[in-house]
């Protein structure tokens, strides 16, 4: 049996190039999404694409499904891991990619924008560390990969409730690693900066040009950069890696 992964915000972007590797790499991979289905069964389809070029043995053994649910609500959260693992089988891999933005100075920032955001970006990702904290600690195996953001360790004007959700992501996976460790589940969290996506390809010239003036390497991510690093966190060479921060920006943020 292939080993199961769940991807949240797997439908596009970054979620998607997460799962595409995964599933290159040999894992059922479980793809929540919220709303877009047609991505989402875009993102499935890619999966068997990918386990079929690069990993045609694990292939037949691997398997594929979308998931509906808004992963920020508890009770919707604890009955996607129940139903992934009735379908699937136990949990190995979660990454916790699900996140919006709602951006504005924060004279301006309504609460719903504040507390929307980090309902999607943080307390979805408790909800589904939680939830697999127990089976994860029971098989004395796992890796949970939290997806944050550059923003979250500089700051961005503008996002200080991305900011804080993606700062107290890192926050979380320290404190989980610590707390998981002795029954051998790693916990990582991994800050993508300049990564070229449909919400990037939505700013003004001038705006990706003052972002690629900080960048070293002198040139936007792609999302298969975020989702190697992933790979790598994912995979049994990262055993002794925990509690980490593995930033993908191109050297943007020194």
């Amino acid at each position: 049996m292939a080993k199961v992964a769940l991807v949240t915000g797997g439908s596009r972007g970054i979620g998607r190039a997460i799962c595409e590797r995964l599933a290159a790499d040999g894992f059922s991979v479980a793809i929540n999404y919220v709303g877009n289905e047609a991505a989402a069964k875009e993102t499935l389809a890619a999966c068997e694409q990918a386990a079929a070029f690069k990993a045609p043995a694990a292939c037949e053994a691997a398997t594929f499904a979308t998931y509906a649910a808004d992963v920020s609500d508890t009770e919707q959260a604890n009955a996607l891991l129940n139903k992934v693992t009735e379908e699937m089988g136990e949990i190995v891999v979660l990454v916790n990619n699900a996140g919006i933005t709602r951006d504005g100075l924060i004279m301006r920032m309504s609460v719903d924008d504040f507390d929307a955001v980090l309902n999607v970006n943080l307390r979805a990702a408790f909800n589904l560390c939680k939830g697999v904290s127990r089976s994860m600690s029971k098989q004395r195996a796992g890796r949970i990969i939290n997806i944050s953001s550059v923003v979250g360790l500089y700051g961005n004007a503008g996002q200080a409730n991305y900011a804080a959700s993606k700062a107290a992501l890192i926050g979380l996976t320290k404190s989980l690693a610590k707390e998981l460790g002795s029954r051998q589940v790693t916990v990582n969290a991994v800050c993508p900066g300049f990564i070229r996506t449909d919400m990037t390809d939505a700013l003004s010239e001038s705006q990706q040009a003052s972002m690629l003036a900080q960048i070293a390497l002198q040139r936007p991510g792609e999302a298969k950069d975020v989702a190697a690093a992933v790979s790598f966190l994912a995979s049994e060479d990262a055993a002794y890696i925990s509690g980490q921060t593995i930033v993908v920006d191109g050297c943007m943020s020194l």
